[in-house]
């Protein structure tokens, strides 16, 4: 079994020893201690460029911010793309329970929780140019889930597919701001329950 929904991450535009150098060390320092905390300044200190070549490179803080959610989007899906290799789900069902079960091994050793969500919070105003990343990230899982749902043959998939999305993400905030650590954890059993009990169409 596959992932069903098209992903829309193709390869990215490459970047300039410098441009990458950037780009890497605003995803650590915008996941590590957030995004409107940190500064130009930062950034390039910890790139070792002058923050004219960071404008340069990107135009702006929020173009750069847009770049590191885009990056992140990208590495989320290669790592989708290895943990169902590894798992090998044959079913619909077992792909939608193999996209709960890599939340455990995504979040392992990290106690910050979804960049995006994070992000989210950070940057209010929806004309934001990494507002995009964000929902289109949240939005594929969703769709994915319905189109799992309604390859499985289970009614109302639309239905099905919100309440797993609510687990999903719900997981995420427990795990970050309720400090759960076994949140992913009792999503999955969660899933593994609705999907047991959820009549055929």
């Amino acid at each position: 079994m596959r992932l069903l929904v098209d992903r829309d991450v193709s390869a990215a535009a490459p970047l300039t020893p410098a441009g990458e150098r950037i780009l890497t060390a605003a995803s650590t320092l915008f996941y590590e201690r957030g995004i409107r905390v940190v500064g130009v300044d930062a950034i390039a200190a910890a790139a070792e460029v002058t923050k004219k070549t960071l404008y340069d490179r990107f135009g702006s803080k929020d173009r750069l911010i847009a770049a590191y959610l885009d990056r992140r989007n990208r590495v989320w899906h290669a790592f989708l793309d290895e943990q169902l290799a590894e798992r090998q789900p044959r079913t619909p069902e077992e792909v939608i329970l193999a996209l709960f079960a890599a939340l455990t091994d995504w979040l392992a050793g990290s106690r910050n929780g979804c960049g995006f969500i994070n992000a989210s919070v950070e940057l209010a105003a929806p004309d934001h140019p990494a507002m995009p990343v964000i929902v289109g990230q949240k939005q594929w899982i969703r769709s994915e889930f319905e189109a799992q749902a309604t390859l499985a043959g289970l009614a109302d998939p639309g239905e099905l597919a919100d309440r797993l999305l609510l687990l999903h993400e719900g997981a995420l905030v427990s795990f970050r701001v309720a400090a759960m650590d076994r949140a992913p954890e009792v999503a999955a059993r969660a899933a593994a329950d609705l999907l047991a009990g959820w009549p055929r169409a």
